[in-house]
């Protein structure tokens, strides 16, 4: 356990806010951005995430929403700062406490039972009421912008994919765009480790600088995914039914797995 922030060039507003805390880096999670874990007897955990500020750097997007999400009701990490500068940007959340789906002690029932009702409630929030707009056209052109800048890690892609190349999978990916159906307020990247669970009922969703109106198979594909990742294949249709799909769209679902591979 770290006692003080690796970081030396920690911005001078931040210092006192995490004063005193005691540091752990969470290596859960796969993104490009460092996260640090901050408890300190009878204070609320803090979390600090780090990352290299850019064209396609996420926390201005992540704070914007998570203030809209918290002040809709919803269950999210506080914003306490931020500093976004010319190099790195910083975002001080207070972390929403409990344990992540994918980590949890519930059985495999419990948890999607979880997942599916959270999701509901957040798809069931006014999308006119939303600022932030995640369909297919404006996703499939920050993919287009990702392939061509070449930032697109193409170890990581699922299994099925692994071998090919970013320009062929968007190339794919534009053959394959489906007819607009309804819209949700998604998350966009809901997979069990992004829900919280406490007690055995939603605490709060984590990690949401994808959120924003799109279809709901957005959501539904990715967590289907994370379902037979962690669970197994054999809870997908389990939670679709606790959901309520009455008519499962495979083809739908594979879509927005392909377009994740570009995030």
């Amino acid at each position: 356990m770290l006692s003080h922030f690796p970081h030396p060039e920690l911005p001078h507003p931040l210092l006192p806010l995490v004063a005193g805390y005691q540091w752990n880096r969470d290596v859960l999670g796969q993104s490009d951005s460092s996260i640090f874990l901050l408890k300190a007897p009878d204070r609320p955990m803090l979390v600090l995430k780090v990352e290299a500020a850019g064209s396609f750097s996420e926390f201005v997007d992540e704070a914007a929403r998570l203030d809209w999400l918290g002040s809709h009701g919803m269950p999210c990490p506080q914003v306490i700062a931020c500093a976004f500068e010319t190099h790195t940007n910083w975002l001080l959340l207070q972390a929403v406490e409990g344990t992540d789906l994918a980590s949890t002690n519930l059985s495999p029932k419990d948890r999607i039972v979880v997942l599916a009702d959270a999701l509901k409630r957040l798809h069931a929030l006014d999308v006119s009421d939303c600022p932030f707009d995640h369909r297919i056209e404006k996703r499939v052109a920050i993919a287009r912008t990702r392939t061509q800048a070449g930032v697109i890690d193409e170890s990581d892609f699922d299994e099925a994919r692994l071998g090919r190349t970013a320009t062929d999978l968007f190339a794919e990916l534009q053959a394959r765009i489906p007819s607009t159906g309804r819209l949700a307020v998604t998350h966009g990247d809901a997979c069990l480790p992004n829900i919280i669970e406490k007690n055995g009922r939603l605490s709060g969703f984590i990690d949401c600088s994808r959120l924003g109106v799109a279809d709901p198979y957005q959501d539904i594909a990715l967590a289907c995914r994370s379902i037979a990742h962690n669970l197994g294949e054999e809870w997908v249709q389990p939670f679709l039914a606790r959901y309520g799909v009455d008519r499962d769209d495979a083809e739908r679902r594979d879509f927005y797995c392909l377009l994740d591979e570009f995030f």
